[in-house]
């Protein structure tokens, strides 16, 4: 398999193929963490590709193993300062929270429970917390990657994660979920 780092030079080198599967391996996930901080699928969905077309259009130089988090950290940016400057709007969706009757099966509802439980308490978490928990177990990155991502030692990053585990914990066993794994 391709690294990031190969597929990036690839593309810089004229080859487009690798600007495509950079985009294909993230761009879902890319969206996700954005709308993290957006909480509005669509304006994540053109954040991620500013993201992509700034990254590509600039080209700037990453090191060996850096691709990934230079691009978390480009999105965290662009994100942060999209946030402080757009306006909020009504949402329709917003109202229509209802689940489809003929798909409600028991694990199903305790799934979807589960996950909503566990995105209100992430929602709880202080910000650091709750992105440092999201590049680690949601985006499998590394300490030193979310460190780089998040503008950290990876000290803090260590302490970051481990207060927020501990916090996340309180709050999942507050409402009632108690086999909360570390």
């Amino acid at each position: 398999m391709i690294s990031d780092e190969e597929l990036y030079r690839q593309y810089l080198s004229g080859d487009e193929t690798g600007l495509e599967e950079l985009i294909r391996k993230y761009d879902n996930p890319l969206t996700l963490y954005i709308n993290g901080y957006l909480h509005d699928i669509h304006e994540a969905e053109d954040l991620m590709i500013e993201v992509f077309s700034y990254l590509f259009a600039k080209r700037p130089h990453i090191r060996d193993g850096g691709f990934r988090a230079y691009l978390y950290k480009a999105a965290r940016h662009l994100a942060l300062r999209h946030k402080s400057i757009r306006r909020h709007h009504f949402c329709l969706d917003d109202l229509t929270k209802e689940p489809e009757g003929g798909k409600l099966v028991d694990e199903v509802i305790r799934t979807k429970e589960r996950n909503q439980i566990l995105h209100l308490c992430m929602g709880e978490l202080h910000p650091d917390y709750r992105e440092a928990l999201y590049l680690t177990y949601f985006e499998g990155m590394s300490y030193r990657q979310v460190a780089e991502v998040m503008g950290k030692s990876v000290k803090q990053i260590t302490n970051i994660m481990y207060r927020g585990k501990e916090r996340l914990r309180g709050l999942l066993e507050r409402e009632g979920i108690t086999n909360a794994e570390s």
